[in-house]
């Protein structure tokens, strides 16, 4: 017999990439019948080609920035670039409505860009201000936009036509497009992808099987995820109580 039930996750959202990994082990042998993916061998052939040069270029020089840039510099950088995402988190909260959220996001940038040293210390942490996980993608979907199709864009990777959406307005609504001097905007950029590669590495080992389908079943639950807030539908019953 099925068990179904609500799980209402914590307003502050930490959830964990390794976990929807894990979970993906559970649902990725039945992710045909459950993932909206008409245009699957286009999507296979652009996640290969991702692949690759993640492989040949992007791991590596993700592997080498973790091994020389000081932890205490890594953390920086990542808080000065989570600081900036909040820019985007704030605008997303007004425009689902979530005022508690906009204050406390709010807050957080008003505090890190000062006392924070423009982000690069996280100190409104320290004061209970956590940091939220809201982009235009995630509000499309809070009013009722539905996800669409599944689609590995280049470089980009996994995503969906309503999230491809969302990414051009993330885009849009990020302070570093607006830099004069373009070969800045691509060293930030380049930086930001490094820093995010790194923070991934430990979760490499964790993909097995095939690899296109765990990707996109990872994708796939962390934005379901998201879009409802932590109300995820617990089909295991009390098989997590353990």
């Amino acid at each position: 017999m099925k068990i179904s039930r609500k799980i209402q996750a914590p307003k502050i959202l930490k959830q964990s990439a390794a976990f929807l990994l894990l979970f993906c082990i559970f649902v990725v042998s039945d992710a045909g019948a459950q993932t909206n993916d008409p245009w699957r061998e286009t999507n296979e052939r652009i996640f290969r080609l991702n692949d690759y040069f993640d492989q040949l270029i992007v791991r590596p020089v993700a592997s080498a920035y973790t091994l020389f840039i000081p932890r205490v510099a890594r953390q920086g950088i990542g808080n000065f670039f989570n600081n900036i995402d909040d820019i985007n988190v704030f605008v997303n909260d007004l425009l689902q409505l979530k005022l508690g959220a906009a204050m406390n996001d709010s807050g957080r940038l008003l505090v890190n860009s000062t006392l924070g040293l423009g982000g690069v210390l996280d100190i409104a942490s320290g004061f209970g201000l956590y940091k939220n996980e809201e982009d235009f993608g995630q509000t499309l979907g809070r009013w009722g936009v539905g996800a669409g199709p599944y689609v590995m864009l280049p470089v980009f990777g996994a995503s969906n036509v309503r999230d491809s959406f969302g990414l051009v307005l993330d885009t849009l609504f990020n302070p570093i497009q607006y830099h004069d001097d373009e070969s800045f905007r691509l060293t930030l950029f380049l930086v930001k992808e490094t820093d995010s590669r790194a923070g991934l590495l430990a979760l490499d080992e964790l993909i097995t099987g095939d690899r296109y389908l765990f990707v996109r079943e990872a994708y796939v639950q962390r934005r379901d995820y998201l879009v409802a807030d932590g109300q995820v539908e617990d089909e295991f019953g009390d098989f997590g109580n353990f």
